[in-house]
């Protein structure tokens, strides 16, 4: 198989494929490059085994991917921020800069965003892909293109903890030891945590959530959220300033609730079903403010300086890696639950 520009496309729900695509030039403001390394993202499985998330649906193939990492190969016309050969992460979301929701600093919530690997939008699980250079960051010499790729879900936890409210002395509940919780937990201390509990259904994953930081764990054994609301505030000693839910799971949105203090924040990153019960009544008298979470905005910055300054360390979360032309493998693993980041080389 030649690789002149090797990619993973979906072309359905279930139909995964590697096909040689069209070397595409960088547009004006943007930078072609040449990819390193990119990240298995659950919303990537989701899009390939179920073929849409929410009101975005695979309609057409649709280059996967967006958790990426490159080296600048050519550059557009109007390009003078990067030059060739810097290594650089991708902030995959490019929005239109022009409406009001980026006028105020809140471009992840442009409704004209273009998205890697969200329907209709190409990401970038290629050889190469070209991209706006004003969303390309340069990473230090010491920080790995495998870094960069992870600055996607770091800043994901960024964003969440800031619009929490994270902070010096914060006690906080993490539900859910995947990967975006475990970002979630080493940005919590990253920022002055004083505690971090973390719930899930999978020991293992709780044991490598310790191994990160974690100050406590809580093994979910029981669809009661009350039963595990009352197991994090009995090692706590209280319950926790802050709840991150990262699951999804409507019994551990639940927990998150009732295991948040009164005047505390309950702040919503996993993505579950679309309708969800909650204990609103609880949550209203006890003043919990309960927030959304989409993506990012102005957190890549904050994500890199995180890295390169040693602060937070990313590398033991990449379990598994291959090759590019393994790609087909590697999704198999990853929709299997397998280890905890799948990183894909996609060089030669």
């Amino acid at each position: 198989m030649s690789d002149t520009n090797l990619t993973a496309i979906v072309y359905k729900k279930g139909d995964l494929r590697l096909e040689e695509t069209e070397i595409k030039e960088p547009g004006i403001g943007q930078v072609q490059l040449r990819m390193c390394n990119v990240g298995i993202c659950g919303s990537d499985v989701h899009f390939w085994t179920q073929g849409a998330i929410g009101d975005f649906v695979v309609k057409a193939p649709m280059i996967i991917g967006h958790e990426g990492a490159g080296v600048v190969n050519k550059l557009g016309p109007g390009v003078t921020n990067l030059n060739i050969g810097d290594r650089v992460a991708i902030e995959p979301g490019v929005p239109c800069k022009c409406c009001k929701f980026c006028k105020k600093g809140r471009y992840n919530l442009c409704p004209r965003v273009i998205f890697c690997a969200t329907p209709p939008d190409h990401g970038n699980l290629s050889r190469f892909y070209c991209h706006d250079a004003d969303f390309c960051y340069k990473l230090p010499d010491h920080v790995s293109t495998e870094e960069g790729a992870l600055l996607e879900p770091l800043s994901v936890s960024v964003h969440a903890c800031t619009r929490a409210g994270v902070t010096l002395g914060s006690r906080v509940l993490v539900c859910g030891a995947g990967p975006i919780g475990l970002v979630v937990l080493l940005t919590a201390k990253a920022k002055g945590a004083a505690e971090v509990i973390m719930t899930d259904i999978d020991k293992s994953r709780l044991e490598f959530a310790k191994s990160l930081g974690a100050d406590h764990t809580v093994l979910v054994t029981s669809r009661d959220p009350v039963d595990t609301a009352n197991k994090v505030e009995a090692i706590l000693g209280d319950k926790a300033d802050i709840a991150i839910e990262c699951s999804g799971a409507p019994p551990s949105i639940r927990t998150a609730i009732f295991a948040t203090a009164p005047g505390g924040c309950v702040m919503i990153v996993g993505l579950g079903p679309a309708d969800v019960e909650l204990p609103i009544v609880n949550a209203t008298v006890r003043e919990v403010d309960i927030r959304g979470n989409f993506r990012y905005a102005n957190c890549y910055p904050a994500a890199l300086d995180m890295i390169a300054s040693g602060k937070v360390n990313v590398k033991p979360l990449i379990t598994h890696r291959f090759k590019l032309e393994q790609s087909l493998e590697a999704f198999e693993m990853a929709k299997q639950g397998k280890g905890i980041k799948i990183m894909i080389n996609c060089e030669k």
